[in-house]
């Protein structure tokens, strides 16, 4: 293993200015023959390109100006900063690229840094194995635009995937990404003013735990989407988490899906299976603290012949509620707040059940129900709709936690 760190990689923004000064001077000398010193930004690039296996690569503290994006390819690699508030990679002046940093390597480590201001995705790790991504920061220092990059912290078709004491502000989709991945630990994190905070999506054998989600338009999401190469998203625990205040209002550009999220949403669950939430808190989303529906609600169309909409084996239990549901917001929900003048319950049941198939145990709140409930049947209509917890007071097997890989780099 070698440790990367040359002389370029200690330039600050400061000391880069002062190098950009002193450039004025007409140079005398041998040094004078000598090929100019790369940037930081070139040679953060150069060195992404030649690491080897088992490379650290460290980024000093101070704010780094880059103007295109960085990638990496090489597996085995380590990139570490000096700590998420003080090694600052700033795209604030992109003008090339899709991403800040793309990653297309396995056993990969980014740790101890913040990436900001990028034109789309901050962190993407795409078909990657064994990642681990901790204390990373993304942000869009600007707060909640529609203008901002979709996501944060965005690892797809991975596996074996970390996510550790991260912080994701301001993404115009999803703070916190999980897609069509399997194996996967989101914990110790924290979401703030993005549309989604986290979201697991289209994706396997997920927990998400420890974490704080407030002040997004939704604070976790669980979600399975048609048309996608990955289907069949299940066996996710959402749990210990702290969800509240989930309000703001949603700024996705027009097209995207997470443009449907009500602000003011707490935990949403759509079209996934065998899903445990339990032990998180719940407080004053003002939407609903939790929402499970299928994607057929409200008659939206669907052209995957493969795809299954409706979520089945959901068991939600010993959660804790404050307030919330004062502004109900989701259509189906409106409709019925606007006829009986109530706010939202604790947990709400989009009501829809997949033709032909057993209604038994596909919504368990415990033996003892206590929770608030509403069935929408499908409707939303007064003379439709259900607060009778009695169907869904039951239990199902609990899901065992996730493990991953032994070989995952820093998983402690």
């Amino acid at each position: 293993m070698k440790i990367i760190k040359p002389l370029a990689l200690a330039i600050t923004t400061t000391s880069l200015l002062a190098a950009c000064s002193e450039s004025t001077q007409q140079p005398s000398g041998p040094a004078a023959d000598q090929a100019p010193a790369l940037s930081f930004e070139e040679d953060l690039q150069t060195q992404l390109i030649q690491a080897q296996p088992g490379d650290i690569i460290e980024i000093p503290a101070g704010v780094h100006e880059m103007t295109r994006s960085l990638s990496l390819s090489v597996p085995g690699v380590t990139i570490r900063g000096a700590g998420m508030a003080e090694s600052i990679l700033s795209f604030s002046n992109q003008i090339q690229g899709a991403e800040g940093l793309l990653v297309t390597a396995d056993n990969f480590v980014i740790e101890d840094l913040a990436i900001e201001d990028t034109i789309g995705d901050a962190l993407k790790v795409n078909e990657s194995n064994n990642v681990t991504i901790r204390r990373v920061r993304t942000e869009w220092t600007n707060g909640p635009d529609s203008e901002n990059g979709a996501y944060g912290i965005y690892p797809v078709q991975s596996s074996n995937v970390l996510i550790q004491e991260a912080v994701a502000i301001g993404a115009a989709d999803a703070g916190i990404y999980v897609g069509q991945s399997t194996q996967i630990i989101v914990r110790d994190s924290r979401a703030e003013y993005n549309v989604a905070g986290i979201e697991i999506e289209n994706s396997t054998f997920a927990d998400v735990y420890d974490n704080v989600a407030t002040n997004n338009t939704g604070g976790i999401l669980v979600f399975d989407l048609p048309n996608l190469e990955v289907q069949g998203g299940k066996g996710t625990r959402v749990f210990d988490n702290l969800i509240y205040e989930n309000n703001t209002e949603n700024f996705a550009p027009e097209g995207a899906i997470v443009g449907n999220v009500p602000p003011g949403t707490g935990l949403l669950i759509l079209a996934n299976d065998n899903i445990e939430a339990f032990e998180n808190e719940f407080s004053d989303n003002n939407n609903v603290n939790i929402m499970v529906y299928s994607f057929a609600l409200g008659g939206r169309t669907i052209d995957d012949p493969e795809y299954d909409p409706y979520p089945e084996q959901i068991y939600i239990h010993d959660n804790t509620f404050i307030g919330g549901g004062t502004v109900p917001a989701h259509a189906l929900l409106a409709k019925w707040h606007a006829e009986t003048g109530e706010n939202s319950p604790d947990i709400v049941w989009g009501g829809l059940v997949k033709p032909g198939g057993s209604t038994e145990n596909l919504l368990c709140l415990g033996d003892n129900p206590t929770q608030t409930f509403l069935n929408l049947n499908g409707t939303g209509a007064a003379a439709d709709v259900s607060t009778d917890t009695a169907p869904h007071a039951c239990t199902l097997p609990r899901l065992e936690p996730i493990q991953l890989s032994t070989d995952l780099p820093g998983d402690d």
